[in-house]
């Protein structure tokens, strides 16, 4: 941020972790500019009382810089207490607590909703002697995010902070003829890293969507846009070239699913470490800190995987796949896998396939497998009849080298537009926090 110029003369912040600010600001605590206002707690006892139903705002609904009102639950209070929890306009709403990157997160309340309350895990901070525009974007700084951790109570992954300690933040406060310039500036200077976020987002998601379409067309259509097609009386492999065989997976490879884990069964005589469903992601299996189960040698044929074998999701992401590629020794599998190894008369290779059940899952294949149970699942019998189609051995193989290395160039591109939001993003926060802490002057700012 070198283009930006500091203020002329700095003071002491008397506060050691903000250090200098400039000099005709000033630092405020926060319950000295504001109150703070507490949510209503789910759950109370209202028997007997007159009560109404209204909206409330919880911390799913309190992003960082916006609200999210497309769902937006109501809860039974009583009507006496409706004027104590309603939110007015102009109130900061603020995040008590939950993941890291939720502390203290919150936005401007502008009266979306009337009427409507908070929860307790949502705080109201509703400004006095300061602007709303100017506490939100102190608030929001890593500056003000720096404080909030250091006065969290913290456990594995979860945070949350008092009202107590939020009255204590230490506020810079320009003086009020400033706010709304510095203010418009920073809106200004924002918009354009906004605007190219938003670009380098777009881009993305075309590059994810040549992706896709590159690896259907290829494993539907092949790579010779010449050869003569046939209809595959499959609806969404459509038309494909007519030397392609159309048939029943359970033709072309054998379906098993894996063992099933009864922990009061086990012996520990012959244990194996075992793959679950959610060690299976796209196109890669977790090996590390695996559990255990009694896999004994009569059965490791059945329930080990061998190298080239797919594995295949049984239940939740139904037919989110991975090729295993013999590393660790002798491996089993649960019954939330199938396990796809092609039949001896048949030189199907694991990597195409691989690439077919990537687009049968984009073209939606699989969400037929959706039951009336909370979990979908795809049983064995049900996997086997489903129809794909299958190049010669040697087709199979240039198809999926060319998926391989056209997919590998776009995730290169991928990965370095998706870095460079990262920093866009990073850069942002900076801006911010050096525009309300007040280490750049953006008063003149071009």
């Amino acid at each position: 941020m070198s283009q930006y110029k500091p203020y002329p003369a700095y003071k002491d912040s008397g506060v050691e972790w903000l250090g200098r600010v400039p000099e005709h600001w000033q630092v405020k605590r926060l319950k000295h500019i504001a109150t703070v206002q507490t949510g209503m707690a789910k759950g109370k006892d209202h028997e007997g009382k007159d009560t109404i139903e209204v909206p409330y705002l919880r911390v799913a609904n309190v992003q960082d810089g916006y609200l999210s009102l497309d769902d937006v639950a109501t809860m039974e209070i009583p009507r006496e207490e409706l004027a104590r929890y309603s939110l007015q306009p102009g109130d900061v709403l603020m995040n008590e607590g939950g993941d890291f990157d939720k502390l203290g997160r919150g936005s401007v309340w502008q009266g979306e909703i009337e009427p409507c309350i908070h929860q307790n895990h949502v705080f109201a901070v509703r400004p006095f002697a300061v602007s709303s525009a100017w506490l939100n974007a102190f608030t929001g700084s890593l500056t003000a995010q720096f404080y909030f951790m250091g006065r969290a109570k913290q456990s594995t992954n979860l945070a949350s902070i008092s009202s107590s300690s939020i009255m204590e933040l230490p506020v810079v406060v320009p003086p009020e003829v400033e706010i709304d310039l510095l203010l418009s500036q920073l809106d200004r200077e924002t918009a354009r890293i906004d605007a190219l976020i938003e670009k380098k987002t777009r881009f993305i998601e075309l590059l994810r969507e040549k992706r896709q379409a590159l690896i259907t067309h290829a494993v539907t259509k092949g790579l010779d846009p010449n050869l003569k097609m046939k209809d595959s009386g499959v609806e969404w492999l459509g038309e494909v070239p007519e030397h392609w065989a159309v048939c029943k997976l359970s033709f072309r490879y054998s379906v098993e699913l894996g063992k099933m884990l009864d922990e009061k069964r086990i012996t520990s005589a012959s244990l194996r470490p075992y793959l679950r469903n959610q060690d299976v992601q796209w196109g890669q299996i977790n090996t590390e800190s695996l559990p255990e189960m009694d896999i004994h040698s009569e059965e490791l044929s059945r329930y080990t995987v061998l190298n080239g074998d797919l594995l295949v999701c049984e239940g939740g992401d139904v037919g989110r796949a991975a090729i295993w590629r013999g590393e660790n020794g002798v491996i089993g599998y649960q019954k939330a896998l199938h396990r796809l190894r092609p039949r001896n008369d048949v030189a199907d290779t694991a990597e195409f396939f691989f690439f077919a059940l990537m687009a049968a899952k984009l073209k939606g294949v699989f969400d037929e497998s959706d039951s009336k149970a909370t979990i979908a699942h795809l049983p064995a019998e049900k996997f086997r009849q489903y129809r794909f189609a299958f190049p010669p051995e040697y087709e199979q193989r240039e198809i999926a080298f060319h998926i391989r290395t056209q997919t590998q160039r776009l995730e290169k591109i991928l990965s370095t537009t998706e870095h460079s939001i990262t920093l866009l993003k990073e850069r942002r926060s900076a801006l911010i926090t050096a525009a309300v802490t007040g280490q750049i002057d953006l008063r003149e700012a071009v």
